[in-house]
């Protein structure tokens, strides 16, 4: 009997001397994450009282599914801003959360990523990226899962395509979705939509917009000038702003005179033709040509800055500007209601989540600034003007996520030259986890820098920025995002003649392709990574390419697959990587006793097992991991009792390094191996570990346990 303790606990820990009588009880399952994502009501809105209350009668009926319902309007009308608001005062309806998805954020040229959306609902549920699923069917198949017993309200803003809407459906009664889009989505109404039309603010209320600006005695000062500026505004409440914020910022300003303004604008849009964006256009080019020559050239660059959310450091570098330079810039564009600090779409970006200091914002544009500041552009700054403002932005991104590279992946192998270039400086991550969360807040723009760079026919910085992005895609499960970084990277790369980039994105980006199921495409990329490997005559980047080659075959041919390994096991010998050796020895191994050489297996996987322990920095992850399979081949040998100390120094060490991914399955075979309170123990701490994480096998295992161990307190899974 022992009465010490080495390790890591989850939960209590009782240490005795002697025990007489042990009484274990399933664990009770996790505090149920709430989250609240749908971002604060506008503190300038205007009272639209009839839709709200049209809302409060739609959101009030019975039903047995999730309600559905879609709020339609003309861009700039406040369709997000009334759901805003409307979810702030009747938030209590949803006691278990609510969701929001902005597809603004997420839409891609052919469409939105649906499976981002619903991926970050899930992980607003606590469900880590380990259990995550691969295909849209089966995250929808998750999110209805992890909804069916809540009360949860979904808020989807600019919804384009019905498919947008159904994929995000919860599976709760009580529940309910509410989108915002331009368009009725009309065939919504044959799946018991309600459809609901948002128009212009009423005369009153657009004053209202005006008073809370300007102030009240401005307006009341001159009320025809006023009543006119709201129906030059055509009653839109982002023209609104923009003419309120106009009022405020020049107290000399007259409400005649902005009228005057804008109706002179209007009518000189009005003979170019430009059709019914006259009143919004006017209201922004009077509020812009109010700008001093600096902001009004940082908002014109804005307008061709390939993101949608920015922050001071990123438009210093967009144009050309010291970071307090574009602040202040900033602050005026603010206070003219051009820009608005924003709030991240898809609820994944943390407090905290930048280099050290992080900057006032982000900011961002409403949609139709964003198009005005545009036409400004093309009309004002010159093509090589423009493109070079987007070629500072993509260095700036492409730095600092060398930086985060590096924080996150330490000496990996890499082919782009963007960490050499850096020149040992200090960055200004101070931890992996910092770097971490800084790629997560911003993915959205550096794919999006990807994208600029791949337009421009940047090639170098396009295939370098999506090498460096693999520190980001190999933590988090953003498949899309990687298989679409990775192919432009790729073809980047072949475009910049260097062989060896081309092959190590193609193999890299064999990743997402297989996660997704898209197996053909995989060993497409696969095959030419390999091509263009040898081409390079890099013997580590040969080796690499026949390991991703590997994990292909372990799903289709498990004698090509140790021949795969076997291949780079070479190669990683002939380059002398030590970690490269001892990797390649455990997945040849893997590949061997899943093909039925088990003698052979264990033989292999021990000599990667004591490799991985004896690096120079020892890797006691994938140690842990090569315990685990000797653990599972000793099984196979039919050497249970060495299987059975296999997998429990296994299951030590995972909890130890804090791998619970992998610590789970690892006790449901030790599990298979044991009986009585040992069985029970491990099969109570693996459903633990996946309740934790959100993980699919929760339901199994807790039927399981109901069934095998049933007690008085414990009759079914569900009361347990």
């Amino acid at each position: 009997m022992r009465n010490d303790f080495d390790g890591t606990a989850y939960g209590p820990v009782i240490q005795a001397g002697e025990i007489g009588a042990l009484t274990v009880n399933m664990p009770q399952p996790r505090t149920a994450v709430v989250p609240r994502q749908v971002p604060p009501a506008s503190p300038g809105f205007v009272n639209r009282t009839a839709v709200l209350g049209d809302i409060d009668d739609w959101a009030g009926r019975g039903g047995n599914g999730a309600r559905v319902a879609v709020l339609s309007g003309l861009p700039g009308m406040g369709k997000s801003a009334t759901v805003r608001q409307w979810v702030q005062d009747r938030r209590e309806q949803f006691p278990d959360g609510d969701f929001y998805v902005d597809f603004t954020e997420l839409r891609r040229e052919a469409g939105a990523d649906v499976s981002t959306g619903v991926t970050s609902c899930l992980r607003a549920l606590g469900v880590t990226d380990e259990y995550l699923p691969p295909t849209l069917g089966e995250l929808c198949a998750l999110f209805r899962s992890h909804t069916a017993l809540r009360r949860v309200l979904v808020v989807l803003d600019d919804v384009t395509e019905p498919a947008q809407l159904r994929a995000l459906i919860p599976g709760g009664p009580g529940s309910a979705v509410i989108a915002t889009s331009r368009g009725r989505l009309g065939e919504l109404v044959m799946s018991g939509a309600e459809l609901m039309r948002l128009g212009p603010l009423e005369p009153a209320h657009g004053l209202r917009v005006l008073e809370d600006l300007c102030g009240a005695g401005r307006v009341a000062a001159d009320p025809d000038a006023a009543a006119r500026i709201v129906d030059l505004c055509d009653g839109l409440p982002v023209a609104l702003r923009v003419a309120g914020a106009r009022l405020a910022m020049h107290r000399g300003l007259t409400p005649s005179a902005l009228a005057a303004e804008l109706a002179d604008e209007q009518g000189r849009l009005d003979a170019l033709s430009l059709g019914g964006e006259n009143a919004v256009a006017a209201v922004f080019t009077v509020a812009y040509e109010g700008l001093d020559a600096e902001a009004s050239r940082l908002y014109r660059l804005l307008g061709v800055y390939p993101g949608h959310h920015w922050d001071a450091e990123t438009a210093a570098a967009l144009a050309d500007l010291t970071p307090r330079q574009a602040q202040r810039l900033l602050d005026t564009l603010e206070e003219a209601s051009l820009v608005e600090v924003a709030v991240p779409g898809d609820g994944e970006r943390e407090p905290g989540a930048g280099p050290g200091h992080e900057p006032a914002g982000p900011y961002g544009f409403h949609g139709l600034v964003r198009l005005h500041a545009r036409s400004q552009a093309e009309q004002h700054e010159t093509v090589e003007q423009r493109a070079a403002a987007v070629k500072r932005v993509i260095d700036h991104f492409l730095t600092l996520t060398g930086y985060a590279d590096l924080a996150v992946m330490g000496g990996r192998m890499r082919i782009g030259a963007y960490t050499r270039r850096l020149d040992g400086a200090a960055g200004p991550f101070s931890t992996k986890a910092d770097a971490l969360n800084w790629l997560v807040g911003h993915r959205a723009e550096l794919l999006a820098a990807v994208r600029a760079a791949a337009a421009l026919n940047l090639h170098r910085r396009t295939w370098e920025l999506a090498e460096a992005l693999t520190a980001l895609y190999l933590n988090r499960r953003y498949l899309n995002d990687w298989a679409e970084s990775g192919e432009l990277g790729a073809l980047a790369a072949a475009a910049d003649g260097n062989p060896a980039a081309e092959s190590r994105l193609r193999a890299l980006v064999s990743r997402p392709l297989l996660d997704r199921g898209d197996d053909d495409r995989a060993r497409a990329e696969l095959e030419t990574a390999i091509v263009r490997a040898d081409e390079s005559g890099d013997t580590l980047l040969r080796a690499s390419a026949r390991e991703f080659y590997g994990r292909y075959w372990d799903r289709h041919d498990l004698s090509r697959a140790v021949e795969t390994y076997g291949e780079a096991l070479e190669f990683y010998r002939l380059d002398g990587d030590s970690r490269g050796i001892a990797i390649g020895l455990y997945f040849l191994g893997c590949a061997q006793d899943s093909a039925g050489r088990h003698t052979t297996a264990l033989d292999t996987l021990d000599e990667a097992w004591r490799r991985f322990l004896a690096l120079t920095v020892k890797d006691e992850r994938m140690a842990a991991r090569a315990r685990s399979a000797i653990g599972t081949t000793l099984h196979h040998l039919g050497r249970d009792d060495e299987a059975v100390t296999a997998l429990e120094e296994a299951v030590h060490a995972f909890g130890s390094v804090g791998a619970r991914h992998y610590e789970a399955p690892a006790r449901e075979a030790l599990a298979e191996l044991c009986s009585g309170d040992q069985r029970l123990r491990h099969l109570v701490r693996a459903l633990e570990i996946y309740e934790e994480g959100g993980g699919p096998r929760v339901a199994v295992l807790r039927e399981r346990l109901s069934a095998e161990f049933p007690s008085p307190e414990f009759p079914s899974g569900e009361q347990s």
